[in-house]
């Protein structure tokens, strides 16, 4: 059996770090000549509101132009970066429009002649991945003769990671993105991802770990400096090694254990040689789940458990949640958090996702997101139902919900939903290793 070769490298300097991890790996050899390349950064989320915390959340621009001009070096004249990024308007092309600019996409075009292209506003080709698997590509990734993946390094609260092979979700149609997001079992989310990669073109993965991200994906996660580079011409490969960096043993990770076994593949490392830095040398363990308290008292995220808030039960997110809903559920639980001055709430609860069951004699029942609104609709053992039926859900429909529902939230955070992360970029303010400077072009 041959091995796959998996390089793990420090990053110290531009072009050189990414160079060495290339290198290593070998992981452009059988780069066609004149190919055509897309390239998948991730950048998950964007608002032009505040200069949120890029770092550990979305692919530094430092990386992006360093495999550019690897590129470039070895004759790729046709390159295309392409994303999804998840808006709350899905027809905004404005916000990844600006996340591009900022992030120096158009000073990369002028200078290597590269294009970019956000999915949304190109055409989706079916595609049949086995196993009742039908999913929406983006044609431009699926026309390509190669792709460069570039995903950072995340744990990631659903998906345990986020690294190349759930990187690819980026690059699928959102009646898709929702599809992966049920709860069958043995066909639930993880299965779906597990097959995001099984017919793309030949793929190099470099995981982008300069940053990383503990209880991703989002900004309000962890974030950390870790400086490293995890690359392979094997995309299951790349994964495996960057979920053990992140202190996860492949049994962990449910898409990767599904992925190894539907390639016939070891998910023990005993087909990939880890060349460059040991891994046992850099682990670094992340958490990849938010904690909960629930008791016959308490359904809460912990946070709010341990304030002492009672007379509201929010169940925790399951598989079922999508990524549109996920986007404004910590503004729900804050705005929660917000309202709390001591008194109980009126004995509320909260459904989100697709699968969630009311509880029996709850007074009012907060049914967040079309998914959920339509399952319950119609639900004999709701008393009291209160729906927010949008898809995604809005925020002043959730503040009506809420105040519906007795808490008393602030209207304010739900009018300045978009500067929230700028919240989450207090944590790292005047601290030298978060540096912006990653995500700029020269």
């Amino acid at each position: 059996m041959s091995n796959h070769l998996v390089s793990i490298v420090h990053y110290e300097k531009p072009l050189e770090s990414v160079r060495k991890a290339v290198e290593l790996s070998k992981g452009l050899a059988h780069l066609p000549s004149n190919a055509r390349v897309f390239i998948k950064p991730n950048i998950v989320f964007w608002t032009k509101a505040v200069p949120f915390p890029k770092w550990g959340v979305i692919t530094t621009s430092r990386v992006v132009e360093d495999m550019i001009i690897l590129l470039k070096e070895r004759g790729i004249d046709d390159i295309t970066i392409g994303e999804g990024t998840v808006t709350m308007n899905p027809k905004d092309f404005e916000t990844p429009a600006h996340a591009f600019e900022m992030l120096g996409y158009g000073i990369l075009k002028k200078k290597y002649g590269v294009n970019y292209l956000n999915v949304f506003e190109h055409s989706f080709k079916k595609v049949d991945l086995g196993d009742g698997v039908e999913i929406g590509f983006n044609r431009d990734v699926l026309e390509s003769d190669f792709v460069v993946d570039l995903p950072v390094m995340k744990a990631h609260n659903q998906t345990v990671v986020s690294l190349g092979i759930k990187n690819l979700k980026g690059l699928i149609d959102i009646p898709s993105r929702k599809k992966c997001h049920n709860m069958t079992p043995g066909k639930d989310l993880h299965f779906w991802v597990s097959k995001l990669a099984d017919k793309m073109p030949p793929i190099f993965t470099l995981i982008d770990g300069i940053f990383s991200n503990e209880r991703g994906p989002g900004p309000d996660g962890k974030l950390h400096r870790t400086n490293l580079l995890v690359a392979s011409a094997d995309i299951l490969s790349a994964d495996l090694v960057g979920a053990g960096i992140l202190g996860f043993q492949p049994e962990q990770v449910p898409h990767l254990m599904h992925a190894a076994e539907h390639r016939n593949r070891p998910w023990d490392y005993s087909d990939i040689e880890v060349v460059g830095e040991r891994m046992a040398d850099v682990t670094r363990p992340h958490e990849y789940d938010f904690a909960y308290s629930e008791t016959d008292e308490v359904i809460l995220p912990a946070p709010l458990a341990r304030q002492g808030i009672k007379g509201v039960f929010y169940h925790k997110y399951d598989l079922s949640m999508c990524t549109y809903c996920s986007g404004v559920n910590g503004l729900m639980i804050s705005a929660i958090r917000f309202a709390w001055h001591g008194e109980p709430f009126d004995d509320v609860e909260i459904l989100t996702g697709k699968s969630m069951q009311p509880t029996p004699g709850k007074k009012k029942t907060i049914l967040m997101g079309k998914c959920i609104y339509q399952a319950h609709k119609n639900n004999p053992a709701i008393r009291e139902a209160i729906p927010i039926k949008g898809c995604p859900p809005k925020p002043a429909d959730m503040l009506q919900a809420l105040h519906q529902a007795g808490i008393n939230a602030d209207p304010g955070l739900f009018e300045t939903i978009d500067q929230l992360p700028g919240f989450y970029m207090e944590r790292y303010q005047d601290k030298p290793e978060f540096d912006e400077g990653f995500f700029h072009v020269k």
